[in-house]
């Protein structure tokens, strides 16, 4: 079941624990994505946060976020790229994308097996997916107070099993989130400290989440998915609406 997106929104932009955990996963994004120029980088579920640096060089940014969870316009500044779309039915054409972040869809989605197979569909040539999730080991999954307490957290060796099974190849997995998930002003002032050591010894400290990057197999994925018609989804007022068919060219909104 997806989080409401007004409940991410708040997590990620008006507190503090939220924004250090931002901080956290963008630091890790950009050692393994440090510039995406010329690529059109697509995120799902709520991504937005880690999609920013991307906004300046990239070809194009599209922020796939799902019916359940809802949209609201990002970036506050400049063209809209948000877009609410069906859970496993993205309005991207076939072979589009190059990079391809996923935080906050997989786990708490109730039909992962399409998903991944709609990722796999976009993804181009040589495209890389990053996927997001929390750590099973981790004591952000075990406290609802963040966004990493709901769906179903992992092992990377369970992520990377069903990774493979969608025929797309694990290449390289960091960690994230290592500082106490509490907003208390003690844990708060040592965030630097623990995500320092997290980041240099993860076998002392279980991060909170872990971070997968896996590439795009030419095999296309076992089964079958039928594609229904796409959902028609009422946009809050400001928000660019979705674009019946398949998305292409420059953004609009």
């Amino acid at each position: 079941m997806h989080l409401d997106v007004q409940d991410l929104r708040n997590f990620y932009y008006r507190n503090a624990l939220g924004r250090s955990a931002q901080a956290s996963m963008r630091r890790r994004l950009l050692e393994l994505w440090p510039e995406a120029k010329g690529q059109t980088v697509a995120g799902f579920g709520f991504a937005a946060p880690l999609l920013r640096p991307y906004l300046a060089d990239a070809r194009r940014v599209i922020a796939l976020m799902p019916g359940p969870q809802g949209v609201m316009p990002w970036p506050p500044e400049g063209q809209n790229v948000a877009v609410l779309t069906e859970e496993t039915l993205w309005p991207l054409e076939t072979g589009h994308v190059d990079k391809l972040i996923i935080l906050h869809g997989l786990e708490t989605s109730d039909r992962a097996y399409d998903l991944l197979e709609e990722a796999w569909r976009v993804l181009g040539p040589g495209g890389k997916a990053l996927f997001i999730v929390p750590n099973r080991a981790g004591l952000w999954s075990r406290r609802d107070r963040t966004p990493f307490g709901y769906g179903r957290p992992y092992s990377a060796g369970q992520l990377e099993t069903q990774l493979r099974k969608h025929q797309f190849l694990p290449e390289r997995h960091v960690g994230a989130l290592y500082q106490f998930p509490s907003s208390r002003r003690i844990w708060m002032k040592s965030a630097a400290m623990f995500e320092k050591v997290g980041r240099t010894m993860p076998g002392m400290i279980a991060g909170g989440a872990f971070m997968v990057e896996a590439s795009k197999l030419i095999y296309p994925p076992k089964g079958k998915v039928v594609r229904s018609k796409a959902l028609r989804q009422k946009v809050p007022q400001g928000v660019t609406a979705p674009v019946a068919g398949f998305i292409t060219g420059d953004p609009q909104g």
